[in-house]
């Protein structure tokens, strides 16, 4: 739980701190709202504007400023939520001025990756900022009204309208021509502060789909929730439903995906005399979840752990982090000693290959592969193993992709059952074929199906038949 917590509001472009003002009123006492205006909006409209890392300044001297003497989060709507991101990894990266940084909420957030803006549109946003004040108060309220699911109140629509109209012009183009186009993946990497994020379903550039593919991977403990029916500016739109939300996330942040866990049999059989000391130790060391170092981008691992997602299913909570796992193996330059010739070394040919995908899952629906659902998914798959999808830049050629397919499976398959928690799974009992006073492993001798050796008998009296 995060106790009286300050909350730094961020606004959207052409926003202001009033944009806040409706959640701040429901928030009440859960959360104190500090809302900031961004250089060259608002009150500091004063400010020709600057690029991600000038607003991050801007914002972290009126943390310091404010000196929050307990927990704090940021919460960023769109152009807002990029510096708030920037102001995490500062955090992370140990900056003292930022210490105390307990969450971020982003909504309907710009990603660490360029916004995925059409060209002719961002033009247009450009033109019209220095138009006839005529035409930029007629812009401006189209402006608005394409960015929320309904009519806000004739209130709120009159001073959002407004705050658009007041933006420094030379901010506004600023953000359209850099900020908004900055590549920070490699800077932000992935973040263990706890998040969440709220995307809007009838948000155009930066709804669920961008979320899930170019802002979740970043995030090593968020909470996605998608709010059915609005759009692009949710502290405007949905106010009691933010409210309910960040008081949701201030009682309860989210973890880590959770570790898989041993079922009580498979566990009392692994501590028990049947198992040897060195296989029990060895065991228990594949348990622990890797923590570095890694080597694929960001954007890579996104894909694997969607590949690995079709390739072998895990149900239910606790799974094995088999990306994790491949990553940090990659990351080694161990392996099994073997690998097709015609491929490149295993951390290049995984980059490559995973960039392969992830460019015909674009070029086929327009999303990245993780935001596809699973039939598209399985279909790009079955084209790789096929070698029948399209080259790309950077990528690997669509007859390395078959064999780059069938690598990833079979180490997949090797991930899983390196694991306790995949030996279990299948129900495999063999661990227990003796334990340190055993004078010899006794072995399978009988294959045929469901027949059990004579030793087997005291194990499955523990752990039960889970064929």
């Amino acid at each position: 739980m995060i106790d009286e917590p300050v909350l730094f509001c961020l606004h959207f472009l052409g926003g202001s701190a009033r944009e806040w003002r409706p959640l701040a009123e429901r928030l009440g006492p859960a959360a104190r709202c500090v809302a900031i205006d961004l250089p060259g909006f608002g009150d500091a409209a004063d400010h020709p504007g600057g690029d991600v890392a000038a607003m991050a300044d801007h914002v972290a001297a009126r943390i310091e400023a404010e000196g929050p003497s307990g927990p704090w989060l940021i919460a960023g709507n769109s152009m807002g939520a990029k510096v708030a991101l920037a102001l995490a990894r500062r955090h992370e990266d140990g900056d003292p001025a930022l210490a105390g940084l307990a969450g971020l909420v982003l909504m309907a957030g710009s990603p660490p990756a360029p916004e995925p803006m059409a060209e002719e549109r961002r033009r247009a946003m450009i033109a019209w900022i220095d138009a006839d004040p005529e035409t930029r108060r007629r812009e401006a309220e189209a402006f608005v009204s394409a960015n929320v699911g309904a009519p806000l109140s004739p209130e709120d629509h009159a001073r959002t309208v407004e705050d658009v109209l007041r933006a420094n012009p030379e901010a506004w183009k600023a953000w359209l021509t850099g900020g908004a186009n900055e590549d920070w993946r490699d800077r932000i990497g992935l973040l263990r502060v706890p998040a969440l994020v709220v995307s809007g379903a009838q948000d155009g550039d930066l709804g669920p789909e961008a979320q899930a593919a170019l802002t979740l991977p970043h995030l090593a403990r968020h909470r996605h929730v998608v709010a059915v029916g609005a759009a692009h500016l949710l502290p405007l739109e949905r106010p009691d439903e933010m409210a309910t939300l960040i008081r949701a996330f201030l009682a309860a942040p989210p973890e880590e995906a959770e570790a898989p866990l041993l079922p009580p049999a498979f566990a009392a059989l692994m501590g028990s005399e049947r198992v040897n000391t060195r296989l029990r130790t060895t065991l228990r060391e594949r348990m622990r979840e890797p923590d570095g170092p890694f080597c694929l981008s960001v954007e890579a691992r996104a894909t694997l752990t969607a590949c690995l997602d079709r390739v072998l299913p895990q149900p239910g909570p606790g799974r094995i982090d088999l990306a994790r796992r491949i990553d940090a193996r990659l990351a080694s330059g161990t392996g099994d000693g073997w690998r097709f010739v015609t491929l490149p070394p295993d951390a290049e040919a995984y980059e490559r290959a995973l960039r392969t995908v992830d460019a015909a899952a674009r070029d086929a629906h327009g999303h990245p592969f993780a935001a596809l659902d699973a039939s598209e998914q399985d279909a790009l798959l079955a084209r790789a193993a096929s070698g029948d999808l399209p080259e790309c830049p950077d990528g690997l050629a669509p007859d390395l992709m078959t064999c780059w397919f069938e690598e990833v499976r079979g180490e997949a398959v090797r991930t899983f059952l390196a694991h306790p928690a995949g030996l279990a799974a299948i129900g495999f009992t063999g661990i227990g074929a003796g334990g340190d006073e055993a004078e010899a492993l006794p072995g399978y001798r009988l294959t045929g199906l469901n027949e059990r050796e004579p030793w087997e008998q005291p194990v499955l009296e523990t752990v039960g038949d889970a064929r």
